[in-house]
């Protein structure tokens, strides 16, 4: 079956490069018996592809069953995976089949493996390497077929290094790793499952489905999403409910689902406090600066077009060159600069008019003022000082209201000041 074919019918969402890699590793791994891990937050769908691999396998006519290692009690888990003998502890008046023997001959899913004790850990290790296991009491070796499809949503490897983990039995169920994406890093699948949750809850409380403005969809874009798609469900059964507009627009979205303005910021970016960790202000006074990086970038364009409208200059049609003599735009920008204009040919740059000198008139309709020559920041810090000496200006050493401007405490910008050694 194609990946296509396996959307459809286990009605998976989405078209991101990183999905398809994960679904098409699955569907191959699918027809063997290998074991396989597979990693990725809380809320990714990580079950969905354990069914994937069982219902597209030889044992697609036997048990499959979910475990969630972290919800069983260390005390009754082996009894729960590997059944008991009558009398082999308190409580236990009858004796039990544990999983691994109702499930012989199919395909068990264990969530949250790195949750498991390590004495569990060595039963299953045995398991994995001669399908042979005791019950909990008992001296008689049994025997079972079982598939193992584990996950995992924390780091086994770190959990290794911690002694919580065994490493044997780690690389035997890696045969097959499948690395299931975070939903921040599928963007372009999140308004897609919007649409589709939109649509399921509008039918299950029939009422119309709701949709998003231009830039209600950009936000929901740029949120870091940390409980994935059943978060994002949760977010659109909750704003099928409270929202009283069809289309919401970005300050409806904030005022139901106010956490939604959290963009999407690296966690480790900017300085670093004393426990060595990046803290909320610093970042986002680098934010601000990038921002305002941004602004100044879209004032030099507008003074470029306006030097071009007012000389009645032509731009080169970078297309044009791009199509017909396979430069990308830099590789020809770097050309012009690096040969000297006399030994270009006629041909190159027909559009472009070099005899007309970029001059401003005097005529034309805006002021400009004299230019500024601006130092180059080449650091966080530099930026960081920067955002903070512009701050101060504006509001006259104000400190307060350059706090609130920068968006940290006035306890932190007086940290900072003394940090850098700036001046009162």
């Amino acid at each position: 079956m194609n990946i296509q074919g396996v959307k459809q019918r286990f009605g998976i969402i989405g078209r991101s490069p990183l999905l398809e890699r994960a679904l098409n590793t699955a569907i191959r791994v699918a027809s063997t018996d290998l074991s396989v891990l597979i990693q990725g937050e809380s809320g990714v769908g990580k079950e969905i592809f354990s069914r994937i691999i069982h219902e597209l396998s030889v044992r697609k006519h036997n048990n499959f069953i979910a475990i969630n290692c972290g919800a069983i009690p260390a005390g009754t888990i082996n009894s729960e995976l590997f059944g008991h003998e009558k009398g082999s502890f308190t409580g236990a008046v009858t004796e039990r089949k544990g999983y691994f023997e109702t499930v012989n001959g199919g395909t068990i899913f264990l969530d949250e493996i790195g949750e498991m004790p390590l004495d569990t850990q060595a039963y299953l290790l045995r398991i994995l390497e001669s399908g042979e296991f005791l019950r909990v009491g008992s001296s008689k070796v049994l025997n079972t077929d079982v598939r193992i499809v584990a996950a995992s949503n924390v780091n086994l490897e770190e959990k290794i290094q911690a002694g919580k983990f065994r490493e044997d039995l780690y690389y035997r169920l890696n045969t097959v790793p499948i690395k299931v994406p975070s939903l921040h890093e599928r963007r372009e699948d999140i308004y897609m499952l919007f649409r589709k949750f939109s649509g399921d809850f509008a039918e299950k409380y029939r009422s119309a489905s709701i949709t998003l403005t231009p830039e209600a969809k950009l936000l929901i874009e740029n949120y870091r999403w940390p409980g994935n798609i059943r978060e994002l469900k949760n977010m659109v059964e909750q704003l099928s409910v409270l929202s009283e507009s069809q289309e919401l627009d970005v300050d409806e979205l904030v005022e139901l689902v106010p956490h939604i303005k959290n963009r999407l910021l690296p966690s480790k970016i900017g300085t670093f406090n004393l426990n060595g960790e990046s803290t909320y202000q610093e970042r986002e006074i680098l934010f601000k600066f990038l921002l305002e990086m941004k602004s100044d970038l879209s004032d030099v364009r507008s003074l470029i077009f306006e030097l071009v409208r007012a000389n009645d200059l032509t731009l080169p049609d970078l297309s044009a060159i791009k199509s017909s003599q396979g430069y990308q735009a830099d590789a020809v920008f770097k050309k012009v600069f690096d040969r000297n204009p006399k030994d270009l040919s006629e041909d190159e740059f027909s559009n472009y008019e070099s005899n007309k000198p970029i001059i401003l008139s005097g005529k034309s309709g805006g002021n400009y003022n004299e230019p500024e020559e601006m130092e180059e920041i080449l650091s966080i810090e530099d930026m960081e000082k920067d955002m903070i000496r512009k701050a101060l200006k504006k509001f006259n050493n104000r400190r307060k209201d350059a706090a609130d401007e920068l968006g940290i405490s006035e306890r932190t910008l007086y940290r900072k000041i003394k940090e850098y050694h700036m001046p009162d």
